[in-house]
């Protein structure tokens, strides 16, 4: 696949983002290649900039800069499309922005001469239903987290899986993830590793009651149905840690995989391995 068109999105309110986005712009136009950036990064420019959600329609392929935050949000705004993005790390540490500023314009000259991957990452779907019978729908990159309130007590959730009853978690909340989100909250929960071509569901609890009650990795193709039994007033469905939805007493929130995939470009010499001993310090002292 050529490149002809790069849209460029970043981290908002970062004037070192901004800089590395006007500089990367002349770098690519020298090469004949057409460039985009979202509106905040361009909006010293005459011309009229598209916002995120309207950058996959303007490129085909989306150069990201900041962390795994911006990169998720991109992913949202990409959505149905087969947009590829390429991750530039310009936040924290990085997972999905694996790629330094130092190596950023050699390893572009290699894409550009097409010398590169792309790797296929699993979306899950989530639909949010109420008692009342409305739905909302969402897509989720990394994880999908049901999370009590700062107030709130353990809270009840009954699950299943692709109908089968598995168990009623009692804990401060749930966490379903995909292999790339493996590394985020679930992680940090206690949950496992899992290398982004195994396509799986994790679930993981967020400190169960039962120490028991321990991470599982499900099938790619099954579904989790998650019923709250709480009547607390505070409970959240939240999206890749950024969009929030309320639920409550006997709502229901379904995870499955979705029939889309996010395209990430991998470029030569970028080995998973290696960015988790880089990233997890695996080795040091």
């Amino acid at each position: 696949m050529t490149f002809r068109r790069i849209g460029i999105a970043g981290k908002p309110h970062k004037e070192d983002v901004k800089r590395t986005a006007l500089t990367l712009t002349e770098w690519l136009r020298t090469r004949k290649i057409e460039v985009v950036l979202e509106d905040h990064l361009g909006d010293s420019l005459p011309t009229r900039l598209p916002q995120r959600d309207d950058l996959p329609r303007h490129a085909d392929m989306i150069i990201v800069l900041g962390g795994d935050g911006t990169l998720l949000s991109v992913a949202r705004a990409v959505g149905n499309d087969a947009v590829p993005i390429l991750g530039i790390n310009m936040g924290g540490l990085g997972f999905l922005t694996d790629i330094t500023l130092s190596e950023m314009y050699p390893l572009l000259e290699e894409i550009l001469r097409g010398n590169y991957t792309i790797r296929r990452r699993m979306l899950l779907k989530t639909t949010i239903t109420r008692k009342s019978g409305t739905q909302k729908t969402f897509q989720a990159l990394n994880d999908v987290v049901i999370n009590k309130g700062a107030l709130a007590r353990i809270i009840d959730i009954k699950a299943a899986i692709s109908g089968e009853y598995l168990t009623t978690y009692r804990s401060d909340g749930l966490i379903v993830a995909t292999p790339v989100g493996s590394t985020g909250y679930s992680l940090s929960a206690g949950g496992p590793i899992v290398c982004p071509g195994v396509n799986g569901i994790i679930i993981t609890p967020i400190c169960p009651h039962t120490l028991t009650n321990r991470p599982i990795l499900i099938k790619e193709d099954d579904t989790v149905t998650l019923t709250l039994l709480s009547k607390e007033d505070e409970v959240i469905v939240t999206v890749d840690g950024q969009v929030g939805h309320p639920i409550g007493y006997e709502d229901t929130v379904e995870i499955s995989k979705s029939d889309n995939a996010i395209a990430m470009i991998v470029p030569p010499g970028k080995n998973y391995y290696e960015i988790l001993r880089t990233k997890l310090k695996w080795g040091e002292r």
